[in-house]
C-alpha cells in the first residue's frame, strides 16, 4: 500500500473547543482535501455522540478529527465508517500491547473501561456521502480523570508508562488510511468479520437495559445500518438503534 504520510494535510492548533467544530469551520471556508487532519493538545469542550462531553487533560491525550470523502459509499452503509475508524483505533492499541474491544456503537474499551471515543458526522448528497468527519479522542498519558465519566482509562493507567502523542497519532492515521482503503475496495466482509471479532462482550449472556427494564441477552450481530441485534434468554431477537439500549456492568 502507498505510504499515506503525504496524503495527510495536518492543521495544528494550540487549543480548540472541539476539533470537529474546527474542521467544519475550515470546510466552510475552503475545499479541503481528503485526509485533512485537525488536532490539538488542548480540547476544552470535546463532544461525544448525542452531546456527551469528552474530558481531556492538556497535552496528555489525542484529540483529532479526520476528513474523509467516501463518495463511493451509499448512505445506508454509513455505519461502515464507524466500523473502520474503530478498527483503526484497536489496531493502534495493539501496537502498544493493549488488547481492546469495540463497545457498540462508538467506544473503545479495555476490559470494562473506556479508553477512546468516536464521533462521526456525515454529509449526504443524493446517493453519496460527500464528506465524513471522524472525531477521535484517545486517552494516552492522562493519570487521573475528574469528570463524572463512569469508567475512563488511559494507556498510562494500563502500562504505567508515558508515550509519545505524536508517534501514536501517526500510527493511528496510518491505520485509518489502511481501513479506509479496505472500505473503498468494497471489502465489506473483511470489515464485518474483523469488527465482530473485536466486539465488546460478543460471547455469552450479559445484562442490558432498555425502556422496559433490565434483561439478559447475547449479541447476535450488527446490521448494515448499525442496528444492534440481541438474542434474549427466551431466544427472541431484539433490535436497537443508538441510545435505545445500554450495557449493564
Amino acid at each position: 500500500m502507498t505510504q499515506p504520510d503525504s496524503f495527510f494535510a495536518k492543521y495544528f492548533f494550540d487549543t480548540l473547543t472541539s476539533t470537529n467544530e474546527k474542521l467544519n469551520e475550515l470546510l466552510r471556508e475552503t475545499d479541503l482535501p481528503e485526509f485533512s487532519v485537525v488536532y490539538t493538545p488542548n480540547q476544552t469542550a470535546g463532544k461525544g455522540q448525542t452531546g456527551n462531553s469528552w474530558e481531556s487533560e492538556n497535552a496528555k491525550n489525542i484529540t483529532v478529527s479526520i476528513l474523509l470523502k467516501p463518495l463511493f459509499l451509499e448512505p445506508q452503509n454509513q455505519f461502515y465508517i464507524s466500523k473502520t475508524i474503530s478498527l483503526a483505533i484497536v489496531e493502534t492499541l495493539d501496537t502498544l500491547g493493549i488488547k481492546s474491544t469495540i463497545k457498540w456503537p462508538n467506544d473503545i474499551y479495555v476490559d470494562d473501561r473506556k479508553i477512546a471515543g468516536i464521533l462521526i458526522e456525515n454529509r449526504i448528497m443524493g446517493n453519496s456521502i460527500t464528506e465524513s468527519i471522524a472525531g477521535i479522542g484517545l486517552n494516552v498519558n492522562q493519570e487521573r480523570f475528574i469528570s463524572d465519566a463512569k469508567n475512563p482509562v488511559s494507556v498510562y493507567n494500563i502500562l504505567n508508562e508515558t508515550y509519545s502523542i505524536d508517534e501514536i497519532l501517526d500510527s493511528l492515521l496510518l491505520n485509518v488510511f489502511k481501513w479506509h482503503t479496505v472500505l473503498a475496495e468494497d471489502k465489506f466482509n473483511r470489515i464485518d468479520n474483523e469488527y465482530l471479532k473485536r466486539l465488546y462482550r460478543k460471547d455469552g449472556f450479559y445484562s442490558f437495559k432498555d425502556s422496559k427494564g433490565i434483561f439478559s441477552a447475547e449479541i447476535y450481530g450488527i446490521e448494515t445500518s448499525g442496528i444492534l441485534v440481541l438474542t434474549d434468554t427466551n431466544g427472541k431477537n431484539r433490535e436497537y438503534a443508538f441510545k435505545e439500549v445500554e450495557f449493564i456492568n
